[in-house]
């Protein structure tokens, strides 16, 4: 049995295709050659040039790695990890069926194995750093060796998926890797995200830092740091808004927020979010601001459409985003808490 990384677009756009089809798909954009005909990697190689005669040798080396192994190494019962990239959660499956090719499409999806997802929204931090940084590989499909990857996800699935800790992560027995093909892509070669790594550094200090109406004092601190005059509930029953918020001079501005906050792992379901539609009304909001750590269930984000001009929904990358953009201009209290420094480098070109 092997353990897979996989990805869902490269924003995460065909996620809730996956998830809802229960399929992990090759979404190489256009390719639809039926791979299961092909002898031999370097015919896959080849039509793959036919497909694309820009690419350069490399590229087309590197998207052989990735696309032969889904459609000829995969085995079913193998394990499969999908990070996702709207919510600060982590998916876990098991292959159910052997590669489908359907040239009919549409467009991406020509090429898909079915998959069981028997781990849903599971939040990144139950994880160890190690395992998070295998799955930050800039690899759309590899398979996941290092760490005893796989004897530890299958230690949390029957740990219910409860955060690793190093008692459990130290008595998993070590699995020897033996030989490996130079077919296959795995994450002891295939080049990580360095972005991802520093989040996830980033995350884990902010989790350690920031805890409880901590959590809650960031958020206010942010929002100070692009203009609003804030007021922040006392520790204890909030009364419905965690922090309330509005522009202008003095805070009497034409924009008032009603902010809801929620530091914890779990993933916040719709009618907690309707109470916030409920407390604007009761403080005289004219937007709302939800802002969970853990980020929202999968239906959420499409069920609130309808809200689009009243509330915005905040989860880890959001709040990252906002945080870098404004680090600056936040006390130095705050700056001593959360040390960051911004960092410049070379975005690799293919040869």
């Amino acid at each position: 049995m092997e353990l897979w990384l996989t990805r869902a677009g490269s924003h995460g756009e065909y996620e809730q295709n996956f998830l809802d089809e229960g399929r992990v798909y090759l979404t190489w954009g256009g390719f639809s050659n039926n791979i299961s005909n092909m002898a031999s990697r370097q015919e896959l190689i080849e039509a793959l040039e036919r497909h694309n005669p820009d690419a350069k040798p490399k590229t087309l080396i590197n998207a052989s790695s990735q696309i032969w192994p889904f459609a000829k190494v995969m085995q079913i019962g193998d394990w499969v990890v999908l990070p996702s990239k709207k919510q600060p959660v982590v998916y876990v499956g098991r292959i159910t069926g052997d590669y489908i090719h359907n040239p009919t499409g549409p467009d991406p999806y020509f090429h898909w194995r079915t998959v069981e997802w028997f781990g849903q929204e599971i939040p990144r931090s139950n994880f160890g750093q190690d395992l998070l940084y295998s799955f930050g590989a800039f690899m759309t499909i590899c398979r996941i060796q290092r760490n005893n990857a796989l004897a530890r996800l299958q230690a949390m699935y029957k740990a219910g998926w409860q955060a690793e800790n190093t008692k459990s992560v130290l008595n998993q027995s070590v699995i020897a890797s033996g030989s490996q093909s130079d077919d296959v892509s795995n994450d002891e070669t295939s080049e990580t995200d360095l972005a991802e790594m520093a989040n996830e550094q980033i995350v884990r200090l902010i989790e350690q830092k920031f805890k409880g109406h901590d959590f809650t004092r960031l958020i206010a601190a942010i929002l100070k740091a692009q203009g609003y005059t804030i007021w922040q509930s006392p520790e204890g029953a909030d009364g419905g808004a965690d922090i309330l918020a509005s522009n202008g001079t003095m805070g009497f501005g034409e924009q008032r927020i009603c902010v809801e906050v929620k530091s914890g792992t779990g993933t916040t379901d719709r009618p907690t979010v309707d109470k916030l539609l409920g407390a604007m009304s009761k403080f005289n909001a004219t937007q709302g601001l939800f802002v969970a750590w853990g980020g929202f269930k999968q239906n959420v984000q499409k069920e609130m459409a309808s809200s689009f001009f009243r509330l915005r929904l905040w989860s880890q990358d959001d709040l990252l985003e906002e945080l870098f953009a404004v680090y600056d201009k936040l006390d130095d209290e705050l700056k001593a808490q959360l040390p960051l420094k911004r960092v410049w480098t070379v975005v690799a070109a293919d040869d």
